[in-house]
C-alpha cells in the first residue's frame, strides 16, 4: 500500500456550527482521516483567511518533512487562500512525491458534507504513480486541477481557471490534460508584498503607505487590460524608484493585462511589470517567492504570470 501523510491545517472541512451558527474549525486530523489509511499531521486549525506567509512557511516545511518518506501527501486547508498556499507550495516544493490540496465547500456537520469524498478522491490521486512528478495539485469535486492558475470561482466546482489535469472516479485517478511544474526553489524567509487596487478616484496613498511600511513588492489590481489613474500611476513610480518591484494585474475576472492603452503603458514606464494573466492573489505569492529568492522579477512574471 502507498504511504500517504494528510497535513491538516483546517478550514471549512474541519468546522462545524457551534451554538450560535456559526461555523468554526473544531475537528483534528484524526477524525477527518478516521478509517482512512493515512498518517496525520495535524499543523493547525485554523480558517484560511487567518493565515499569513509565516503559516506558508510551516506547511511548506511539514510538506518536505512528510514526503521524505510518504508516496503522497495530502494538505487540507480552507478553500478562502488556498489558492495562495497551492501556488506556494507549488513554487517551493521540489520533491517527487505528488501534494493534494483540497478541503470542503460544505461543513463538517453538513447533512450533504463534501469534506470526506473530496479528502478520498484527493488520497487516491497521492497514491497514484500517474501522480508523481507533478508537483502540486487541487482536487476538488472530482477535478484535479493544476495549483498555477486555479482561483475559487464559486458555483458546483468552486474552483476554476485553468483547464483539469484529470479527474477522479470510484477511487481511481486519471490524466486528462498536462502540466508543467512551476519549481523556483526553497525558500527560508518571506518579505513584505502587499496588493493596492486601483479605482475611479484612486491616489497613491495605500501604495505609499505600504511602501513606508516596510513591503518589498507590491501587485496593483488596475482596471481593464491593466489600466490606472495619474496618481496612481506617479505612486507606482516613487515605489520603484524607492527600491520596490511593482507588478499590474486586472480586476477583470478572466482578463489579461497588456500595456496597449496610454494608462497602462504609463505604469510600464513608471517601472511595473504586467501579469498576463494570474489574479492578484497569485501574482502575489509569486512576486513573494521571486523576491524572496533574489530571481529576476520581470522574468519570473513573463514565464509563471
Amino acid at each position: 500500500m502507498p504511504r500517504l501523510v494528510v497535513v491538516t491545517t483546517g478550514g471549512t472541512i474541519s468546522t462545524s456550527a457551534d451554538h450560535d451558527g456559526v461555523l468554526r474549525p473544531v475537528h483534528g486530523g484524526a477524525e477527518l482521516v478516521s478509517g482512512l489509511d493515512a498518517r496525520v499531521i495535524d499543523l493547525f486549525a485554523v480558517d484560511s483567511s487567518q493565515l499569513t506567509p509565516a503559516e506558508w512557511l510551516r506547511i511548506g516545511a511539514a510538506v518536505t518533512e512528510a514526503a521524505r518518506y510518504a508516496d503522497g501527501v495530502v494538505v487540507t486547508h480552507g478553500t478562502d487562500t488556498m489558492e495562495e498556499t497551492a501556488l506556494w507550495l507549488e513554487l517551493t516544493y521540489g520533491g517527487a512525491a505528488p501534494v493534494v490540496v483540497t478541503g470542503a465547500a460544505l461543513s463538517a456537520d453538513a447533512p450533504d458534507a463534501d469534506g470526506p469524498g473530496n479528502l478520498r478522491d484527493a488520497l487516491a490521486v497521492a497514491a497514484s504513480p500517474l501522480a508523481r512528478d507533478l508537483g502540486v495539485l487541487i482536487c476538488f469535486a472530482g477535478v484535479v486541477l493544476p495549483a498555477l492558475g486555479t482561483t475559487k470561482v464559486g458555483g458546483p466546482g468552486l474552483f476554476g481557471g485553468r483547464p483539469p489535469v484529470g479527474l477522479v472516479s470510484d477511487g481511481c485517478f486519471s490524466v486528462t490534460g498536462g502540466k508543467e511544474r512551476a519549481y523556483l526553489g526553497a525558500v527560508k524567509e518571506v518579505g513584505r508584498v502587499d496588493i493596492a487596487a486601483a479605482y475611479p478616484g484612486a491616489d497613491g496613498t495605500a501604495i505609499d503607505a505600504f511602501a513606508l511600511a516596510g513591503a518589498r513588492g507590491l501587485i496593483i489590481e488596475a482596471m481593464g487590460a491593466g489600466n490606472a489613474g495619474t496618481p496612481v500611476v506617479d505612486a507606482v513610480r516613487r515605489a520603484c524608484a524607492r527600491g520596490l518591484a511593482v507588478a499590474v494585474t486586472t480586476r477583470v475576472p478572466h482578463g489579461r493585462t497588456e500595456a496597449r492603452y496610454g494608462p497602462g503603458h504609463d505604469l510600464v514606464d513608471a517601472g511595473a511589470v504586467m501579469v498576463p494573466q494570474l489574479r492578484s492573489s497569485q501574482a502575489r505569492t509569486l512576486l513573494t517567492v521571486a523576491l524572496s529568492l533574489g530571481l529576476p522579477v520581470l522574468d519570473v512574471i513573463t514565464r509563471w504570470g
